[in-house]
């Protein structure tokens, strides 16, 4: 089969099309031959060589999530997975192959009306963005600031804000052109990068797909009792003091979380996926795609990710 491996790590150019063996499914799994691969942030820190701390080398084969067809079972799997359209989460990776072999507990059929290309735009990005606003003890009624609001996932979470009752869904943003954009996906107040231009005096969730060097700024726009939830670092690790903030805030009572769908139980991440991909096909949620490249383009697609042109989710095709 045909995949895209990290050959050396660094810039994009250090992505490439190899052969490999086809995976055969093993008891339990499902063979995918894969039509869509979702391209996120988290592939491209990898790449960068930026997370070599958790073992990453040569030769890794990036992506989390593919949609396709199974066309194989393995021992003990039910015949009925056969020609059936799903969507597959293959963890930290493997992805970007033309086939996958995954546990049928990393599965979940499509509804008919849904591509493959919208179902991996959705699929990690919303189970992350609803079990955010979980993690964030989030309520109707209370305000949401999402900080990095143009990716696959704060497009998602804008979205998914909205729809959760949120009486105010600001977004950061890097332009006025995208700005408008996340208006039209419910987003209230737009800000700028660093949280000025306008918006609610406070929020009680901040959901942060960003971190870097900024992340102390926005515990001052945390109202009392307010709640910041950390689900990326496309800006790179905060300041090791960054904590100092928090204290300095003392009486406002104030929290700091990480959040990964590492720690979800797959049966509720399967159920949520599935409940998503639903909503999409009835048209309440919408899957924000910047671009579709085949796989073999997988370089120039994070060369979008590097530049910070992506608006929404960047996906290749096998």
């Amino acid at each position: 089969m045909k995949a895209v491996a990290v050959k050396a790590f660094g810039g994009p150019d250090g992505l490439a099309v190899v052969d490999l063996p086809d995976p055969a499914p093993g008891a339990g799994e499902v063979l995918v031959d894969t039509e869509a691969i979702g391209v996120d942030g988290g592939d491209a820190l990898i790449r960068k060589g930026a997370l070599a701390e958790f073992g990453f080398a040569v030769g890794y084969v990036p992506g989390g999530e593919v949609a396709g067809v199974v066309s194989a079972v393995g021992d003990g799997v039910d015949a009925s997975w056969l020609g059936r359209r799903v969507w597959a989460f293959t963890g930290l990776g493997g992805g970007y192959a033309t086939r996958v072999a995954v546990p049928t507990t990393a599965v979940v059929p499509l509804p008919a009306g849904l591509s493959a290309v919208d179902a991996v735009t959705l699929g990690n990005p919303g189970t992350v963005g609803h079990f955010a606003l979980r993690h964030a003890r989030f309520t109707p009624g209370e305000s949401v600031l999402v900080r990095g609001a143009a990716g696959g996932l704060g497009t998602v979470a804008v979205q998914l804000a909205v729809l959760a009752g949120a009486a105010a869904v600001a977004v950061t943003s890097s332009s006025a052109e995208r700005g408008d954009r996340l208006r039209e996906l419910g987003a209230t107040h737009v800000l700028d990068r660093v949280g000025g231009g306008g918006g609610p005096a406070g929020y009680d969730v901040i959901v942060d797909v960003v971190a870097g060097g900024d992340l102390p700024l926005f515990f001052d726009k945390l109202n009392p009792n307010g709640r910041l939830v950390a689900v990326g670092l496309v800006g790179g690790h905060p300041p090791a003091d960054f904590g100092t903030a928090v204290f300095a805030a003392f009486q406002r009572s104030l929290s700091f979380a990480t959040f990964s769908a590492n720690t979800v139980p797959e049966a509720d991440r399967r159920a949520v996926t599935a409940d998503q991909f639903a909503a999409a096909d009835r048209g309440e949620l919408r899957a924000v795609v910047h671009e579709v490249l085949p796989l073999a383009e997988a370089a120039a697609a994070h060369r979008e990710l590097d530049a910070g042109r992506v608006f929404g989710r960047l996906v290749l095709t096998a």
